[in-house]
């Protein structure tokens, strides 16, 4: 620093005015073509030699499958479903009856299993598990430890399952998201098998109408399913003592599907007519 300010007073006695230096890089690409100039009828080569080294190409990810399972457990019976949901929305459900006596977390394994056995035959590669058991979810993502000797095998099978795919995950998820894989294990559960039948698979197809405008041999023109107002009924005569005493909304919501009455909304309306009920509180 001392000596370019000893140079600087040294150069004060000259008359030295200071330009500031303009751009040059475009007069230098000017005079380079002007000085190798090409021809009218030779052909530019507009290709960028190492344009594949620069160039990212996006990957495309595997079509990503999803499946629900849960399991039920009661006095009927113990039953499993599953349901797996394509790419394109496309929804395909399974069941099964459980014909020994478990627990409601080996159900949990039972359904989960019997999803994953049926998405490997769909050959699915990349699959998002959702369910509402906290104990097959966490313990499957390694969080709980498997202390149960009745659930080491399943986890263990389970994980052999997980290997088939390329991309797997669990998710837990709530109870009101996970109702119709819970429906099919109820159903499932209260069915009577014997041995030996045979029994025809059972398609189940979206309709884009209303449901009771597709009713078949009726005889009295009434639609087939339950609306809110008959809803409000049945709860009432179940839970008002008809069928028993007062009970929670979960036990309301399984005795009228023993019964033989069902909606998509059944637990949640079950719980909430419980809620307001005076005698209960």
């Amino acid at each position: 620093m001392r000596n370019i300010a000893k140079w600087r007073c040294q150069l004060t006695k000259y008359n030295i005015e200071y330009v500031s230096r303009t751009s040059v890089k475009g007069q230098a690409i000017a005079d380079h073509l002007a000085e190798f100039p090409i021809n009218d009828d030779t052909p530019i080569n507009a290709d960028f030699p190492d344009e594949g080294i620069l160039r990212v190409d996006d990957e495309k990810d595997e079509p990503t499958w999803k499946m629900y399972f849960d399991g039920a457990v009661n006095s009927t019976g113990s039953g499993v479903g599953a349901v797996l949901i394509s790419p394109d929305r496309r929804h395909y459900s399974v069941a099964a009856k459980v014909d020994f006596s478990c627990t409601n977390n080996v159900a949990e394994y039972e359904a989960c299993i019997l999803g994953l056995r049926e998405a490997i035959d769909f050959k699915v590669k990349g699959l998002k598990v959702f369910g509402d058991s906290m104990l097959t979810i966490f313990q499957t993502l390694g969080q709980w430890k498997t202390k149960d000797a009745k659930l080491v095998p399943y986890h263990e099978y389970l994980e052999e399952l997980a290997k088939s795919f390329e991309k797997i995950s669990f998710t837990y998820t709530s109870r009101t998201k996970n109702q119709f894989a819970d429906a099919l294990a109820t159903l499932a559960s209260m069915a009577s098998i014997t041995k030996g039948n045979l029994i025809e698979p059972l398609e189940i197809r979206i309709a884009k109408g209303l449901a009771h405008c597709n009713a078949i041999e009726t005889t009295d023109a009434k639609p087939w399913c339950i609306d809110i107002h008959e809803s409000r009924r049945l709860m009432e005569e179940v839970h008002g003592g008809s069928c028993g005493p007062h009970m929670n909304g979960l036990m309301l919501a399984k005795k009228l599907m023993r019964l033989g009455y069902y909606w998509s909304t059944i637990e949640t309306d079950c719980v909430k007519h419980v809620r307001h009920c005076h005698r209960c509180q």
